[in-house]
């Protein structure tokens, strides 16, 4: 189903735009691809929340924790059945924690530094099919990245509703260790993608 959907895709796309080159195509089957997971493994995570009786709060918790990995970037599986089964796992299991789980706000704010100081220290943390070159990018991306990881440990810490500031945490944390050179590197991974790309 996978290869029928970027077949089909990319046939139109040569159809109605025969002027792309090998490397514009090349950047289109990949966003293709991407795009393709991504809803097919919305729609699992989100059928099971569905069936588990958590899909609003899944819903919440997936916004937020797009908002900081977006700036931040971070490392995606090596297959589709990983990043899957890894996702499934991450996000049932971070929802029912920010729904049932008490963090004290001594915690919290621990947590929150330690996340703002590896947001600063790590992000933002490319791949190799995505490194980002550009020196300016990557500096603009890890001052929005720091300043994101600062508003949600606020957020984390001020909001009443527990859900919602365990959400704003958790969120931060998951995104630590996905832009973590160790995570790269048990995964086997290469990180700083960007200095094989240094003259």
């Amino acid at each position: 189903m996978k290869e029928a959907f970027i077949n089909n895709s990319m046939n139109v796309i040569k159809k109605y735009y025969p002027e792309y080159d090998d490397v514009k195509l090349a950047e289109l089957k990949y966003g293709l691809l991407g795009l393709y997971l991504l809803i097919s493994k919305s729609i699992i995570i989100f059928g099971i929340a569905i069936f588990l009786g958590i899909f609003k709060e899944l819903l919440i918790f997936t916004i937020i924790y797009n908002f900081i990995r977006l700036p931040s970037f971070g490392m995606h599986a090596p297959k589709s059945w990983i990043c899957l089964l890894a996702s499934t796992t991450v996000f049932i299991i971070s929802t029912y924690l920010c729904v049932y789980t008490l963090i004290p706000i001594n915690i919290k704010v621990i947590l929150g530094i330690i996340g703002i100081m590896l947001m600063c220290k790590n992000s933002p943390a490319d791949t190799a099919k995505k490194p980002i070159v550009n020196p300016k990018r990557r500096m603009i991306y890890k001052i929005i990245s720091t300043i994101m990881a600062i508003i949600f440990v606020i957020c984390a810490i001020i909001i009443d509703n527990t859900f919602l500031s365990n959400a704003f945490i958790l969120a931060l944390l998951i995104q630590c260790v996905l832009t973590a050179p160790t995570t790269y590197k048990i995964c086997g991974e290469s990180y700083d993608n960007y200095k094989s790309y240094q003259p």
